[in-house]
């Protein structure tokens, strides 16, 4: 594990997912999928690759935060690194000038996240393993410490369950924001014949028209199939309250990112209003960090724990909240989606499966059919489960022909958008 990092090289790399309103959501009606994309290169010629997720505009801002801390990179060991893992994650996130910018939390905290990611790659590959199983062995091992008690038989069976059977998604794909009616009829009909049963519908632009798409999906997908709605942040606190009042007709199993990501105790007054309709509230891909995390669990601002490989500090911080998820009884059901966080966050499910929860109860992992070609290791979906990746690594490795024509503003791709 001698290989000495020798050099860090980031990319903007944005794909023109809004031309046909791929993503589209109340917040977001154009996004243009994107990534800072993260090389790390060895004296030994391995290399880790990494990434973090954006949505176009801004992803040059990320760039210039991840070259910022190439200077704490280059030059160390991967033995060094992982020897003192916290140590490194703290030297990344504890700089006297760069944490002004945001302590844990904004532009810097994403660049952490792709840098992170790629050490975690870059260590998963150097073990030739996949990094769900380094995680899964570290745990074996008792190479790190934790509260959470696990059996060996345990771990082993649902490691087994897992490689036979994969782990449950749901669909993101078939309801965005902007596609017309025959478009979300089309693709429900083909995702229930691919055994699809779990559907989320974007919400929160106009109420009467989220009625009639709510009301479509339902008739489509029937009444025992799961539901779920996502408003990304569009309401206020009263009004997020009597809008899903009104979608409850539907049966949604939860309502996602209500009101501001930040509003913790706007998060508890709708779980409180919300819990005779039998509605929950997920949140989590916008919260900052584990210190966020730990007050929505403490206030019971969430039924549904939404982590996010790219939003916080990487492997690190995820650890820390599937964690203190198991201590507070919350299932995770992570978002992907995006670029590369479908093929990051089922490392992570798999090791909360095998080495916290071993339950599904109330468990899924959200996915999106977008953008997977452009990966070296693309994630397999097979009867709607994530099924554990086998390839070295951490699945965040992009093919270079897809960086070089994506990348931003020289890439082929924008030089005919531009």
């Amino acid at each position: 594990m001698l290989h000495k990092i020798i050099n860090l090289t980031v990319r903007d790399v944005r794909f023109p997912t809004s031309v046909e309103q791929h993503g589209s959501d109340a917040m977001h009606t154009d996004p243009d999928y994107s990534a800072a994309y993260v090389v790390l290169d060895t004296d030994r010629g391995l290399r880790g690759f990494g990434l973090t997720f954006t949505l176009g505009k801004g992803t040059e801002i990320v760039v210039c935060a991840v070259e910022a801390l190439a200077a704490l990179v280059v030059g160390k060991s991967l033995q060094e690194i992982v020897s003192d893992f916290r140590g490194f994650y703290r030297l990344l996130t504890s700089d006297g000038q760069m944490r002004w910018l945001g302590p844990e939390k904004g532009v810097t905290h994403l660049a952490t996240a792709a840098v992170l990611n790629a050490v975690w790659d870059l260590w998963a590959r150097s073990e030739g393993k996949p990094l769900w199983k380094l995680l899964v062995d570290m745990v074996s091992h008792r190479k790190f410490r934790s509260k959470v008690c696990v059996q060996d038989v345990i771990t082993i069976s649902c490691s087994v369950c897992m490689q036979k059977e994969g782990y449950p998604a749901y669909t993101t794909s078939c309801a965005w924001l902007g596609y017309p009616d025959q478009q979300l009829k089309q693709l429900c009909t083909d995702a229930l014949k691919s055994g699809w049963t779990k559907f989320k519908v974007k919400v929160g632009a106009d109420l009467e028209d989220d009625i009639r798409r709510c009301r479509l999906i339902r008739q489509m997908i029937g009444p025992n199939n799961t539901l779920m709605i996502d408003a990304n942040q569009r309401w206020d606190v009263a009004e997020a309250i009597s809008w899903v009042s009104r979608l409850s007709e539907f049966k949604p199993l939860w309502i996602e990112e209500p009101t501001s990501p930040d509003d913790i105790l706007g998060h508890a007054a709708i779980s409180k209003a919300l819990a005779p309709l039998g509605i929950g509230v997920a949140t989590g891909e916008q919260c900052h960090n584990r210190v966020m995390f730990k007050q929505f669990l403490q206030a019971s601002a969430l039924q549904f724990v939404q982590i996010d490989s790219c939003r916080l500090g990487s492997v690190n911080e995820n650890l820390a909240v599937l964690l203190m998820a198991h201590k507070f009884q919350v299932p995770v059901c992570p978002h992907a989606g995006g670029v590369g966080l479908c093929e990051l966050v089922q490392h992570l499910i798999l090791f909360d499966y095998i080495c916290v929860s071993a339950s599904l109860d109330s468990r899924m992992c959200e996915y999106v059919d977008h953008l997977h070609k452009h990966f070296t290791s693309p994630v397999v979906i097979q009867d709607a489960h994530y099924m554990p990746p086998k390839d070295p690594g951490y699945s965040c490795e992009m093919l270079e022909a897809s960086v070089q024509k994506h990348q931003y503003p020289e890439g082929d791709v924008w030089k005919l958008q531009l």
